[in-house]
């Protein structure tokens, strides 16, 4: 098991330095409507319309790049070694908080799995094995042969973790009951591990057991699972975990048959949790959860007839075991590539579908898709949920990362009051986010913004804005663009023009509906990931 602590925007939260690695057992785990989403999904909390309001904010200070990428380097049978969190500084928070730069070596293939280099103490008691909380360091990755890199970890599914919105709750008590939870992968292999967050949490976060299945149900994803495929999840061979508050944890490497663009379905029961919006989640999932109270039973045939609803909550990521030549691309942005406006339980998100024609290209079959997507949420800023301050995070930190794309701005553009110091703000994010990717080696892609015409967040100052970013996000300062705009826009001209194409529209005039979703998912030039 590996785990770290996620960086946190908020500087007041203290690290207590690393203990020695000789003080620990092997057993003891360480740990280094009109916003682009829209009331029904919750969004993220404190989102539209901050930053770029009035004046323009100024764009977030501090590096996005402090440390080192997630390290592929093997782990030994027994545990593996141990990694120290990146150094560095990244709005005046310590990068050694942060979840990606060196949080410990990764396995980089089957044998074992190294933990990350953050404080940690506790006893292995009851079947779990208990996390650390918090950690700083040098940015050491983790030592060991790793099967001499032919093999690495590739993120093949994530969602980004943030905190619980007002109508995100889940339908039944999730403390000492079970969920589970559908998601859709884009790259296949034959090993996996899946990330549990206690991001948000102030507390504790028991994990009794968590399983892994396949869900075969078509069209729709569904509360049922294919059981011959069920397998336990174990944690530093445990089956059960305490995440600290505010940490995150991987479970051990697991053989597990994953098909490319295969839906997972991930089962646990629960102890404690942190309540209210201190409890870690992901409010668009789009597929519904499934919670059943005072429950243990995670291998359950069939949780389709109990209470649920659309949100994800503590899973965060799944990373898949690759050749050396498959890459990942990591997709940020808002509700629009959160799947706002799609239908549910279909997985049908454009990065849903740009996977498929990853998968239906022999040259791009190795790529794999990560959507790392928040509704209400804007570009500028280093809160926990802004682009630019969840970037080391959500797109730096991510397994096997080799391209990025950029989609996000609508709504600083929609909330603006500050044409000018709006567009020099989102212009600075850019850059800093370009140039933090560009220092890892990986290629960035830009999205264009799409039309709003016809939404409250249309007036003529707004869409002179638009065109003005647009221009930008064309530009030579990205390594390619995808004209989202250019495939949805309905091209008219004058007032409360242009807006999305009627075949592309949802209810809103702002979020494509899935034959929007479509239209932007084929314009996408696929030669770009085979770069």
């Amino acid at each position: 098991m590996i785990l770290h602590s996620p960086r946190s925007a908020a500087p007041r939260r203290k690290f207590r330095p690393l203990i020695p690695p000789a003080a620990l057992g092997a057993l003891i785990v360480l740990a280094g409507a009109g916003v682009a989403c829209g009331a029904s999904d919750g969004g993220a909390q404190a989102s539209g319309g901050q930053g770029p309001a009035a004046g323009g904010a100024a764009a977030g200070s501090g590096s996005l790049t402090a440390g080192a990428g997630p390290s592929t380097a093997g782990a030994s049978a027994s545990g593996g070694t141990l990694g120290a969190a990146g150094t560095g500084t990244a709005g005046g928070a310590t990068a050694g908080s942060a979840p990606f730069a060196g949080s410990g070596g990764s396995p980089a293939s089957a044998g074992g799995s190294s933990s990350a280099g953050s404080s940690g103490s506790g006893t292995v008691a009851g079947g779990s094995s208990v996390a650390g909380s918090s950690g700083s360091g040098s940015g050491m990755a983790g030592s060991g042969a790793g099967g001499g890199g032919s093999m690495h970890w590739v993120g093949t599914w994530t969602a980004s973790p943030y905190s619980t919105a007002d109508n995100g709750t889940p339908p039944a008590a999730l403390a000492n009951g079970v969920a589970r939870q559908i998601t859709h992968a884009s790259l296949g292999g034959g090993q996996i591990r899946v990330q549990f967050s206690n991001k948000l949490g102030k507390s504790a976060l028991i994990i009794k057991a968590a399983h892994v299945a396949l869900c075969k149900a078509t069209p729709l994803v569904d509360g049922s699972i294919d059981t011959a495929t069920d397998k336990a999840l174990v944690f530093s061979g445990m089956p059960g975990v305490t995440i600290g508050a505010g940490m995150e944890v991987w479970s051990d490497p697991l053989t597990f048959t994953l098909p490319a663009l295969g839906n997972v379905s991930i089962t646990t029961a629960f102890g404690s949790v942190p309540s209210g919006t201190e409890l870690t989640s992901h409010n668009g999932s789009r597929t519904d959860s499934y919670v059943v109270a005072n429950s243990t039973d995670v291998s359950a045939a069939n949780m389709t007839s109990a209470p649920h609803n659309q949100h994800w909550w503590v899973i965060s990521g799944m990373d898949v075991m690759a050749p050396a030549d498959a890459k990942g691309i990591v997709a940020i942005g808002d509700s629009i590539t959160d799947g706002r406006g799609v239908d549910p339980n279909a997985n049908n998100r454009w990065t849903d579908l740009l996977a498929a024609r990853l998968q239906g290209n022999a040259a791009t079959k190795n790529v794999s898709i990560m959507n790392q997507g928040i509704g209400a949420t804007n570009l500028v800023g280093t809160s926990n949920d802004a682009a630019e301050g969840r970037f080391a995070r959500d797109v730096l930190g991510q397994s096997g990362v080799k391209y990025v794309i950029i989609f996000d701005g609508t709504n600083d553009i929609g909330n603006s009051a500050d044409k000018n110091g709006t567009y020099t703000a989102m212009k600075a994010s850019y850059d800093k986010m370009v140039k933090a990717a560009h220092d890892k080696g990986l290629l960035v892609y830009s999205g264009t913004i799409l039309p709003f015409g016809g939404n409250s967040y249309y007036t003529t100052e707004h869409e002179a804005l638009r065109q003005q970013v647009n221009t930008y996000l064309r530009s030579t300062a990205f390594d390619g663009v995808l004209d989202f705009d250019a495939a949805v826009t309905d091209g008219k001209t004058g007032t409360g023009s242009p807006s999305l194409l009627p075949a592309a529209n949802s209810v809103d005039e702002l979020h494509p509906g899935p034959a929007g979703y479509k239209l932007m998912a084929d314009k996408v030039d696929l030669t770009l990931f085979t770069k």
